[in-house]
């Protein structure tokens, strides 16, 4: 025992001689590949149970795991000034949720994570609009290269506009505008009074569209049903941890990982594999995010160095 206490205390020293940056992007990879196993999880169990009873059990599962931080803390939990924003977020977060879940069922996982990833271009164009930040040439050429890619990606087969394919983007808009309100919410409420809202005021919302569309699940759906609950709260546990260690300038770039893990898992689970034009408009998001990320990265550090002098 004390020889396995001695190995234990030797990889943690060694782990933290890491640098921030280097952990933060392991803990992103890994929530990553829990993200991408939760996606292939509602896909399948989406080919017979309804999307909005997946994300009721989801939401189920995630308030039981957080319901010892409740119980402890039940006044302070739900205190809040933006009751109007919360419950704004919620709304949001039910449609981009719904939105998301339908599009992982019916459309390729690969053409379902590229478009998720338009997310990003959208929180910088409401950030613009709403948030009233200031942006030069360079992130405007970022935002018009990456809806040029959304554009080909929502018409994988040629045949037109895929009605998913726009489900799956306006989820990726509703992602944005929540991102932007957690933005807002974060300069005045507590992490945990934001998470509280958000799974209770979801399930909540979702009690009685999951009883009308109820469908018994299987021994086997139970078990898929409940992990992707509990693969959930990790996913965000992980993501939690690599931000507290790392830039996010630094971790973004570690999420276009999950383009790799869903072409993996479409093509083990569900014989998918990505079409020309979703390869073609995923490597045009990703690199004008990826510019935009490094256009991010000279002006901070151009803004430290005008500080420094």
């Amino acid at each position: 025992m004390p020889r396995l206490r001695a190995r234990v205390d030797s990889l943690k020293a060694r782990w933290l001689l890491l640098p921030g940056n280097v952990r933060g992007m392991i803990w992103a990879a890994l929530g990553g590949v829990i993200f991408s196993v939760m996606t292939a999880l509602i896909k399948g169990t989406g080919q017979r149970i309804p999307v909005v009873q997946i994300l009721f059990i989801r939401q189920v599962v995630m308030m039981l795991m957080m319901s010892p931080r409740i119980v402890r803390h039940p006044i302070e939990s739900f205190r809040t000034e933006n009751l109007n924003l919360h419950v704004l977020r919620v709304f949001l977060a039910i449609i981009s949720m719904l939105g998301g879940f339908t599009a992982m069922v019916y459309l390729p996982l690969t053409d379902a994570v590229t478009i998720s990833f338009s997310r990003a271009l959208f929180v910088a164009l409401l950030a613009i609009i709403i948030l009233k930040e200031t942006v030069g040439i360079h992130r405007w050429l970022a935002l018009v290269l990456g809806f040029i890619g959304v554009l080909i990606c929502v018409q994988p087969s040629g045949e037109g506009v895929n009605i998913y394919s726009l489900i799956a983007l306006g989820s990726a808009c509703s992602v944005a505008m929540v991102v932007v309100i957690i933005r807002k919410l974060a300069q005045k409420e507590k992490l945990a009074t934001v998470i509280t809202y958000q799974a209770v005021g979801i399930g909540l919302a979702l009690v009685v569209p999951a009883y009308v569309y109820w469908v018994p699940p299987t021994s086997a759906e139970w078990v898929g049903l409940i992990l992707i609950g509990v693969l959930s709260v990790g996913g965000q546990t992980l993501n939690f941890a690599g931000f507290r260690v790392g830039e996010a300038t630094a971790l973004a770039s570690i999420d276009y990982l999950r383009l790799l893990y869903a072409v993996i898992l479409g093509a083990i689970f569900f014989a998918e594999w990505p079409s020309v034009n979703t390869l073609v408009g995923a490597a045009i998001i990703v690199g004008a995010s990826l510019y935009a990320l490094h256009r991010e990265r000279l002006h901070a550090r151009a803004q430290a160095a005008e500080a420094a002098d």
